[in-house]
């Protein structure tokens, strides 16, 4: 089964050009275009990873991300910031806030689905061994 990504772009081209990218490269997507849609959609759909856009018209990204890590059902949900605010400090302040990743536009679409299969690998891993160190009954 392909995995699941919510893509959070309040940008109709952009969100456009990252569904076609995301989708060609075999993922299911689902779309948000504020944060408050996003985060009924991280809760009802339960992603397998979130690109998420920091400059939202309600909830800013980095807020975003605190929410979901506060949330139980969507603490896990790998986050992959994409913003073209650029700089060391935000980078920061998104990996700080709990993104996994922190990718700056423009970014070619290659980059954006290795990093995006990196990161989805690295979970998936982590899972592994997450269950490999509990106790067998």
């Amino acid at each position: 089964m392909a995995s699941r990504i919510l893509i959070v772009d309040d940008e109709p081209d952009m969100l456009e050009l990252l569904v076609h990218n995301l989708r060609e490269a075999g993922y299911d997507i689902i779309t948000a275009h504020a944060g408050k849609e996003a985060l009924d959609q991280a809760r009802r759909h339960l992603p397998d990873l979130i690109v998420l856009d920091l400059m939202l018209p309600d909830i800013d990204g980095f807020s975003l991300c605190e929410i979901l890590r506060c949330q139980r059902s969507t603490a896990e949900i790998p986050i992959v910031m994409l913003t073209a605010i650029t700089g060391q400090i935000a980078r920061w302040h998104g990996l700080s806030a709990g993104a996994d990743d922190f990718l700056t536009k423009p970014v070619g679409m290659s980059q954006l689905r290795t990093r995006v299969q990196e990161v989805l690998a690295s979970r998936s891993e982590q899972t592994s061994r997450e269950g490999e160190d509990e106790p067998r009954t």
